[in-house]
């Protein structure tokens, strides 16, 4: 099933396009090359914005916007067949905060490169938002399973939501260090510093998607489509 492979697209291809895209910045001489997650030389967002790596950057950042919100469509259907008496109210917890990461990361993409002051008004939104959205929605999908793994008695499954609580819980204690490093140390120490923070976050991010696949797969997660053969004008 084609669905149940959704999550490790999600966290991997963007993963991957970044790095080649970063890669190919360096090449044609937009950016030095060094390793961003140690010496944050340079920003996610400074990967795509040359050509031609800005062509891979917002190519694959669009179509992870697209399938975030089927992901998490899919999410909530499978928590809810993990147990029939699951909150109501948990549903729109999650699809709402993804839906609004999803969006939030195709008004990033949209006005990433451009210098006007609006449209880096807008950028900085999208990104701030794509993150918030998201980890919120990731942080709701882990308190859900984590509580249904231990009602099912699976420990294998109740250790892997725990693995999605700790990574979704990452990205909010670095924004917090993020938040206490920029008032505390000079602007040449404090932004290549922001810059790594941002490249572990978001690997953090990524990684959390693909131990979701992991769960689909422990689960058996399949989908199925049926249709009412029409009876036909009487």
């Amino acid at each position: 099933m084609i669905i149940r492979w959704l999550p490790l697209f999600i966290g991997l291809v963007p993963l991957i396009g970044v790095h080649v895209a970063y890669l190919i910045a360096v090449d044609h001489g937009y950016l030095q090359p060094c390793i961003p997650y140690l010496d944050g030389c340079t920003s996610i967002s400074g990967t795509g914005r040359y050509p031609p790596a800005s062509f891979l950057f917002k190519a694959i950042e669009m179509a992870m916007a697209v399938a975030l919100p089927v992901f998490w469509y899919f999410s909530v259907k499978w928590l809810r067949a993990l147990d029939p008496r699951w909150h109501s109210h948990a549903v729109w917890s999650i699809f709402l905060s993804g839906a609004i990461g999803a969006l939030a990361l195709i008004v990033y993409v949209t006005f990433l490169g451009t210098k006007e002051p609006f449209y880096e008004f807008m950028r900085r939104f999208g990104i701030y938002f794509y993150f918030l959205g998201t980890g919120f929605a990731q942080l709701f999908l882990a308190i859900s399973l984590r509580g249904i793994s231990k009602g099912l008695g699976d420990r294998q499954l109740s250790g892997m939501a725990t693995a999605m609580l700790v990574l979704c819980l990452m990205p909010f204690a670095l924004g917090i260090l993020n938040l206490a490093q920029k008032s505390l140390l000079p602007y040449e120490t404090a932004d290549p510093l922001e810059n790594s923070i941002e490249w572990v976050a978001s690997l953090v991010m990524q990684a959390y998607f693909i131990v979701v696949f992991f769960t689909w797969r422990r689960t058996g997660l399949a989908v199925s489509v049926s249709a009412a053969v029409p009876s036909g004008d009487s």
